[in-house]
């Protein structure tokens, strides 16, 4: 296959048809399978969790999504509807999405790292009307929802305090349909605040049905796959590609509350898993483990997920005995643009990640839109092959249209992900055009992080960048210049004080793991802030001694 762009002929194909919501796959599963395993909670998980560890028939688990879409129903919550879902990867998370999509209300995911600057802008810019939490957030949900000057039914989620919403939904009378938004998931961009990527039904179905018919060494066993996943229910991995395909295939999802290294082959065995899906901080910590005679013992066949460091990809599967199918795609793509190396010569060891199938459109572009020699990396520009140019993918930013426009510009949804394709067609991963900190799986704004440090009284200026780091990938680093004269003794004391302003507001992860001091920062004639030459000079400090190392002081706090 040569390289270089590809455009769909004159007559381009239809796009695949998609029709019904998730609900209704997943009730049409029920009535398929209805003793097959659909969720299993082993009990280390269930023990983090504070539950009793379970294993739910699609039969039971459809019971108990009819009970809790009624008390919805009466609650008032309908079409057009959005609500919140404090819920990790609990079981209940699942239980509640299927029971809302059912009545046409959107689910907006929230993540339990996030506190009170980031709750605010979420409860305000989602316009959710309740919120489904652990006992032990809902005076934080509450007081966000005071922030943003919003109502909000907040309730646990047995629903047994579950008020009425104030008025009805916005589209009470219609049905919905595979059009319906299904999800607002909330992805960082570089302008500071989180995204909100609305996400219809079929966006979800289509994910499923992608990953069901992609084939290769991605060959599924209807109806007796069993997916591990440690990945949160807030990303699209989780929520969108294995929860659907197991619910289209009448699988089994079992999901973990995180990655545990420790007891992450335990729990592939005992849960009889045969996909694992992974990021890639997980191949690098398992590997470090003493090696075993019972690496090879487990049931996987593959493993789905990304960012495999190259240097270790062979070392991994020699070792385990199982492929690491590197992915790729955006939470604005979904399944309307992803490509996996599924099939050899997967190339491992050189950060291929496939080559595109027949229903995608793609060009690989230089700083001015002009697509670049073959072999030559460029910025990866894609589109639906059919004639539905955005099928598959994200309906829009939500209250953000010129972001909208400029992801499109010229018909193209521009990823900022630098690519090359090499003689067979292969692509590569190269390195992240957009400002995006990539920290353990999780993105990271730099200009969110950077506004919640430029509230502290001390710090005139701030720019914040990822910095290596062997297991997590990046590092957040800080580089601050600090209002006045500050000795050397009270930069660690400001270091710190910069560290618990942002415990205090952001996601443990978003936290700087390194702060450093200088007299200035690189900026533009407009005063807006040199990225690159930004990096050079946290590198540059990384290795000064008066770098304070902040990491032990990012700790995870845990629901409860």
């Amino acid at each position: 296959m040569p390289a270089g762009p590809t455009s769909s002929p004159r007559d381009p194909p239809v796009a695949p048809v998609i029709s019904g919501t998730v609900y209704e796959a997943f009730c049409r599963s029920a009535a398929r399978h209805p003793d097959n395993d659909f969720l299993c909670v082993l009990p280390r998980t269930a023990q983090r969790y504070g539950m009793s560890s379970l294993t739910l028939a699609y039969s039971r688990a459809a019971r108990q999504v009819e009970d809790l879409r009624e008390r919805y129903r009466r609650a008032g919550l309908g079409h057009g509807h959005r609500a919140g879902l404090m819920l990790e990867n609990r079981p209940d998370m699942f239980l509640h999405w299927f029971a809302l999509n059912a009545l046409g209300v959107s689910v907006v995911p929230i993540h339990p790292d996030w506190r009170s600057t980031e709750l605010a802008y979420l409860v305000s810019h989602s316009e959710i009307c309740a919120a489904v939490v652990p006992a032990a957030r809902s005076g934080d949900l509450a007081r966000a929802a005071a922030e943003a000057g919003r109502e909000l039914v907040i309730s646990p989620p047995d629903l047994a305090t579950l008020s009425p919403v104030g008025s009805p939904g916005p589209l009470a009378g219609t049905e919905p349909d595979a059009r319906t938004e299904c999800a607002l998931l909330y992805t960082s961009g570089t302008t500071g605040r989180p995204k909100g990527c609305v996400l219809t039904n079929e966006y979800y179905l289509w994910a499923g049905m992608w990953y069901m018919q992609v084939g290769g060494l991605c060959q599924l066993d209807p109806g007796r796959d069993r997916l591990l996943s440690p990945l949160p229910m807030s990303h699209m991995n989780a929520m969108a590609f294995s929860t659907l395909v197991m619910v289209l295939t009448g699988g089994c999802i079992v999901p973990l509350d995180r990655f545990h290294p420790s007891s992450w082959w335990d729990d592939v065995r005992e849960s009889h898993a045969t996909i694992v899906h992974y990021l890639g901080v997980m191949p690098a910590m398992l590997l470090g483990s003493a090696p075993s005679e019972s690496d090879r013992r487990h049931s996987v066949r593959f493993g789905f997920g990304a960012g495999v460091s190259p240097r270790l990809h062979v070392d991994f599967e020699q070792r385990f005995g199982f492929p690491l199918l590197e992915a790729w795609a955006m939470t604005e793509t979904g399944a309307g643009a992803v490509l996996i190396a599924n099939r050899a010569p997967r190339k491992p060891g050189s950060s291929c990640f496939g080559r595109p199938g027949p229903l995608l459109d793609w060009r690989i572009v230089d700083a001015a839109g002009g697509d670049v020699p073959a072999g030559e990396p460029g910025e990866l520009w894609v589109r639906s092959a059919t004639r539905r140019r955005e099928f598959g993918f994200f309906r829009e930013y939500w209250k953000d249209p010129q972001a909208t426009r400029e992801a499109w510009g010229g018909g193209w949804f521009h990823t900022g992900d630098i690519v090359r394709v090499d003689a067979e067609g292969d692509f590569h991963f190269v390195d992240r055009e957009k400002n995006v900190i990539r920290r353990s799986g999780e993105n990271i704004s730099a200009v969110e992080v950077e506004g919640v440090i430029l509230q502290h009284p001390r710090v005139a200026g701030v720019g914040v960048t990822g910095v290596p780091d062997p297991v997590r990938g990046d590092e957040v680093m800080a580089c601050v210049v600090p209002r006045g004269t500050v000795s050397s003794g009270s930069q660690v004391e400001l270091a710190h004080e910069v560290l618990n302003l942002c415990l205090q507001q952001l996601a443990y992860f978003k936290a700087p793991g390194y702060i450093a001091f200088c007299e200035r920062l690189p900026l533009t004639a407009t005063e807006k802030i040199q990225r690159t030459q930004l990096r050079e000079l946290a590198l540059a400090l990384l290795e000064q001694p008066a770098t304070v190392d902040l990491r032990a002081g990012k700790t995870r706090t845990s629901l409860t």
